[in-house]
């Protein structure tokens, strides 16, 4: 600041002092003593009234406006662009803090904004899928309490649904409490070498009998040799379960679901195709969102919790993978991720934590 004070007094001594001595030059009778005397002291006046008004009363408030907002830069408030600290002009620098500061603070409070209604969006879609179970439930119970308990027949009917509606309640705050810890970094991937047709395998039995009820064709496509990976066992098993367990679910009766698997450079592309009702384009980049339903008539006739599909983005972004889908309305989807290719290795199972 004092450079800059010190430059425009130069300045304006310089100008001044020439124009002066200028003038003092067009008279006659002037010597040039006179107006080299004339030129200091013009010259000097100039530059120490300059240099006072700049420098005590101007520059010095200038500077601790400057002060303060450095001051507060340094608490973590950072401006979308510094200015250059050499610029000569002082207000085009304290204006620049400003727009940024100010340009800051909007984008916090329309971050702050955009939060709060997530949080009143999620607190309204977590009441209303905590109730719906609990209701039931209660229902059955009072039931049962008001007198229907005599009737075995209607006693033991009640009972198995007043359980499968807490059986639900218990799959929700579970994938509640997975979804809260992955995202709070709580869990941890482990990553390990292992075979994925092991897995596959896995999953395939998992959901055979489910997809003969339906008369499901559910197929592997894969090459015949072990393809390993370096992933977490647990969590690659679970996203898999997710989205084969959708496939099946809104795949018609006599449809297919297929997984497959191919090495595609350092990596392995994994593959769940189905020729179900399909994702309509307008739905296609809101699925991966905590409760979102595409069919939100049909959704609690055919279960789940609503959070599959964020809990499966989670993991993969845990793995530094991403989840995509392609879809055509009524002809079926495609969900594909990536894993890094693994080396071979006997793999030794351990129990995980259920969270």
């Amino acid at each position: 600041m004092e450079l800059n004070s010190r430059a425009i007094g130069l300045l304006m001594g310089l100008s001044v002092a020439v124009i002066t001595t200028a003038f003092l030059y067009l008279v006659p009778t002037i010597s040039d003593v006179a107006l080299f005397i004339a030129f200091g002291l013009s010259f000097s006046s100039t530059y120490i009234l300059v240099r006072f008004v700049l420098e005590f009363l101007f520059f010095r408030h200038i500077n601790k406006i400057y002060e303060s907002l450095e001051n507060i830069d340094k608490e973590g408030l950072e401006v979308i662009q510094k200015p250059r600290r050499s610029s000569v002009n002082p207000l085009k620098r304290i204006n620049k803090e400003i727009e940024g500061y100010v340009e800051n603070k909007q984008r916090e409070i329309e971050e702050l904004k955009r939060m709060e209604i997530f949080r009143r969006e999620f607190m309204a879609d977590v009441s209303h899928e905590l109730k719906t179970p609990i209701f039931a439930a209660q229902g059955f119970v009072h039931t049962l309490l008001d007198g229907a308990m005599e009737d075995k027949k209607v006693r033991t009917k009640f009972l198995k649904k007043a359980a499968k509606s807490l059986d639900g309640l218990d799959m929700l705050v579970h994938d509640l409490l997975t979804l809260s810890h992955i995202e709070t970094g709580e869990i941890k991937m482990h990553m390990e070498y292992f075979n994925l047709n092991e897995l596959i395998s896995e999953v395939v039995d998992q959901f055979e009998t489910k997809a003969s009820k339906k008369d499901i064709s559910l197929t592997v496509i894969a090459e015949d040799k072990p393809i390993f990976v370096h992933a977490d066992y647990q969590r690659i098993y679970q996203v898999l379960l997710n989205l084969v367990s959708n496939a099946i679910k809104y795949t018609k009766s006599e449809g297919l679901v297929e997984i497959s698997f191919e090495e595609v450079g350092e990596q392995v592309k994994i593959a769940i195709r189905d020729n179900g009702k399909g994702i309509p384009e307008e739905d296609i980049n809101r699925i991966f969102e905590r409760f979102y339903r595409v069919d939100k008539s049909r959704s609690k006739e055919k279960g789940g919790t609503g959070l599959g599909l964020a809990i499966v983005k989670h993991i993969l972004e845990g793995h530094n993978s991403k989840v995509e889908v392609a879809s055509v309305y009524r002809e079926g989807s495609i969900f594909t991720f990536k894993l890094a290719k693994g080396i071979e290795v006997e793999r030794n199972p351990v129990l995980e934590d259920e969270y």
